[in-house]
């Protein structure tokens, strides 16, 4: 449907109570200027062409609302003040507008009866929340991506508040401590200018399911004591974290990532924790070897060690790692029935309207999102989607040695395989063609050599395949899909040839490969002739040595006279002892 919002459904049927209009294309939303107190409870018009003011009249006009959803418009300007007459009203969606300014003091006030407030992708502004804000009853809050600047004390008001997503807006300054004193069960204030030691009482809220602190400026050690035993998912990423990683961190979490913090020391054990789906710890400053504990994480899916300072060889037992092998994981937490005293805050038979979400019906998959490198590109896989398909172990950029395990080859079904910018030797496992699912596959910058094993043209899947800057030698594949390969892949390899680098491996062996067949006949007559001369100079030093140390004896010098006196005191030595 198309047009204006259709105001006289309001006028001709004054006991209407239910009225559902989303996902239309209406242009013009205005309501009847003498209308007062209608009896609507339920409106929902998002997902039109709003893109005008909301009627300053909307309190007046409805004030029997109770569940309303104006979310994925275009409203812009202020929000009406006459919102503060909708006193009964327990939903509020205003999501995905353009509105902006301060929330209206007679909103904030008036609307005591809130549950559940979206503010999300809008422009407001100032403080969340002021003083004398009477959402007392509010149970979850989505603020994300907007310009609020300040969590003021009317918060604390919100006693039952237990989701709380205030990420991507402006805020400053510290955490207030009393946040940690919620029964949160997901609390996000993510990309934001926070700074500071967050308190240590949010680590330690029980029921707390998703934290996620990262994108700040936050500071200082990561706390010992950590006692959130249902802690699903954890982001403290690209802050400013030092110290070391606590082990009691690591308990029962599915995704814990640490990325671009500067935390120090040796990866504690993980191994107590079966269920670990995504561990993330590139980008700071740990040392040590890779400890064998990573091969008991048999769930894990995503394994991010890159950007350290790790030392040793890679451990083969890392073949032990599912990356896809088990499958089957679940995460989803319940809203639980909430209810204050003897008044139910349920929204009963209202559930079939609710985002699915935020309803209290438990989900089956609440989304989450996995940051990992891939494909030359970093790239945001989600829960209950495209995290479902991604197996990756990143060990690049770090100080490994050795040669490469070949039982890494039974990671059958890994996606992306990055072991780039070390100084691993030896030649490129033949075992890798069984990683019939790779589609990245990156061992530049290391020093590995010897030849491409021709059995890789049976990776189907790859798309990208790097083994620039080591010693490789020989002719490149030029099967499957290494013909899509162009020649940044084998850069820094000047015993390579073939099609892909524009090189004729004939041409190749009238060069270096002539040099090289030349060696090979020649090899045993070149070795006997360099023992012959090394031999004949070492004899030839040693003579023209005592030669000259005896000529020099038959002169009478003070270097003579001083030498026989050297001589005479420890013949003199040798007869005392």
């Amino acid at each position: 449907m198309t047009g204006e919002f259709p105001s006289w459904f309001l006028e001709q049927f004054p006991k209407l109570w239910l009225l559902l209009l989303q996902n239309n294309s209406f242009t013009m939303f205005q309501l009847p200027r003498l209308l007062l107190n209608h009896t609507l409870q339920i409106l929902d018009v998002s997902t039109n062409s709003f893109d005008q003011r909301l009627p300053d009249n909307i309190g007046n006009v409805l004030p029997n609302l109770q569940h309303l959803n104006l979310s994925h418009n275009g409203f812009q300007g202020k929000l009406p003040s006459s919102f503060g007459e909708m006193r009964m009203i327990d939903f509020l969606d205003i999501s995905h507008n353009n509105l902006s300014g301060t929330l209206p003091k007679e909103f904030l006030i008036g609307c005591s009866s809130l549950v559940i407030l979206k503010l999300s992708y809008n422009r407001f502004r100032g403080q969340i929340f002021p003083k004398r804000t009477s959402f007392e009853k509010l149970y979850v809050l989505v603020a994300n991506n907007n310009l609020f600047t300040d969590i003021e004390d009317g918060l604390r008001h919100s006693k039952y508040l237990s989701v709380l997503d205030m990420s991507n807006n402006n805020l400053q300054g510290v955490i207030p401590s009393w946040l940690g004193e919620f029964r949160f069960l997901h609390l996000s204030v993510s990309n934001n200018l926070l700074e500071g030691i967050p308190p240590s009482n949010l680590f330690n809220i029980t029921n707390l399911k998703i934290l996620d602190l990262s994108r700040n400026k936050f500071s200082g050690n990561l706390p010992s004591h950590f006692n959130g035993e249902n802690m699903s998912l954890l982001y403290l990423h690209d802050n400013e974290f030092t110290g070391t990683i606590p082990s009691t961190l690591i308990k029962d979490v599915l995704v814990l990532d640490l990325r671009n913090n500067k935390l120090s020391g040796t990866i504690p054990c993980f191994v107590k924790n079966p269920i670990i789906l995504s561990l993330l710890l590139r980008g700071n400053a740990l040392t040590g070897h890779i400890p064998t504990d990573l091969c008991g994480l048999r769930s894990i899916r995503i394994l991010d060690i890159a950007n350290n300072r790790l030392n040793g060889s890679i451990p083969s037992c890392l073949n032990n790692i599912s990356f896809g092998r088990s499958l089957g994981y679940e995460f989803s937490y319940d809203l639980g029935s909430f209810s204050f005293g003897d008044e139910s805050l349920g929204v009963h038979s209202r559930l079939l309207i609710l985002p699915r979400e935020f309803s209290r019906s438990q989900p089956d998959d609440l989304a989450f999102i996995v940051e990992f490198s891939s494909k030359s590109r970093y790239d945001s896989y989600t829960g209950g989607g495209s995290f479902d398909y991604m197996f990756g172990l990143d060990l690049s950029s770090n100080e490994l040695s050795g040669d490469i395990p070949i039982e890494l080859g039974d990671l059958q079904r890994i996606r992306a395989l990055n072991l780039s910018h070390n100084f691993l030797s030896g030649l490129i496992p033949k075992s890798f063609s069984n990683l019939t699912d790779i589609e990245s596959l990156d061992l530049s910058f290391n020093v590995l050599h010897g030849p491409i094993p021709q059995d890789l043209t049976k990776l189907d899947y790859v798309v990208v395949f790097n083994v620039s800057y080591n010693n490789l030698s020989g002719s490149i594949p030029s099967q499957g899909k290494f013909l899509t390969l162009d020649e940044t892949n084998f850069l820094g390899n000047p015993l390579l040839c073939g099609s892909a680098i524009n090189t004729s491996c004939d041409d190749n062996k009238s060069t270096n490969g002539g040099f090289l067949e030349l060696d090979s006949q020649n090899g045993d007559e070149e070795t006997t002739v360099d023992m012959e001369i090394f031999y004949w100079s070492l004899a030839a030093t040693y003579g023209v040595t005592w030669m000259t140390f005896i000529v020099f004896l038959c002169f009478d010098s003070p270097w003579r006279r001083a030498w026989f006196r050297l001589v005479d005191a420890f013949i003199s030595f040798f007869k005392c002892v």
